[in-house]
C-alpha cells in the first residue's frame, strides 16, 4: 500500500504531510539510538535468588519482560520503515519547491505553527507584501506541492 493513501483529501493531505515532515525526520534520526537503548534494557533473564524468598508472583516475569522489549523493538523498526517510506514520497516533491515557497509553507504549517497564528504577518514581513498577498502566496505554494505529491486533480 502506498504512503499517499494515508492522505486522501489532496489539499488537506498536503498540509498533513507538511506537518508530519519534522516528526518523520526526528524518527529517522533517533530510531537507531532507541533500538540500542531497548537492547541494553534486555540484559538477560534474572538469575535465581538464594535467600529463599520469592521475588515475584509471576515465575515468568523475566521472559515476559524480554518479550515486551522485543515487541517494542519491532514497533520502533516499523515506525522507522514508515518514516523512510514517507520521506521517499515527500522529500523529492518538497525539494522541487523554491526556497521562498518552502519558507512560506513552513511558516504556515511547520512545527510549532498553527494556521491562523502570526504566520501571515511573518510571511508578509519577509516578502514585504500585504497579509492578503501572503495568503495568496501560501495557497500557490500549497497548490504546487499538492500537484507534485499527487499529480493533477
Amino acid at each position: 500500500m502506498s504512503i499517499m493513501w494515508k492522505y486522501l483529501d489532496k489539499r488537506q493531505a498536503t498540509v498533513a504531510a507538511i506537518k508530519d515532515f519534522e516528526s518523520m525526520q526526528f524518527i529517522i534520526r533517533n530510531t537507531d539510538g532507541e533500538i540500542k537503548d531497548a537492547y541494553e534494557k534486555m540484559g538477560g533473564v534474572a538469575g535465581p535468588r538464594y535467600d529463599g524468598m520469592p521475588r515475584t508472583h509471576n515465575p515468568h516475569a523475566g521472559e515476559e519482560r524480554l518479550i515486551n522489549i522485543i515487541e517494542e523493538i519491532d514497533v520502533l523498526r516499523e515506525r522507522y520503515r514508515q518514516a523512510v517510506e514517507y520521506m521517499d514520497w515527500f522529500k523529492p516533491a518538497w525539494e522541487q519547491l523554491s526556497d521562498d515557497e518552502r519558507y512560506c509553507l513552513e511558516t504556515f504549517y511547520g512545527d510549532g505553527n498553527t494556521y491562523g497564528s502570526n504566520a501571515a504577518y511573518y510571511v508578509a514581513e519577509y516578502f514585504n507584501i500585504e497579509q492578503s498577498s501572503a495568503y495568496k502566496r501560501k495557497n500557490r505554494a500549497l497548490d504546487k506541492l499538492t500537484v507534485l505529491l499527487f499529480g493533477k486533480p
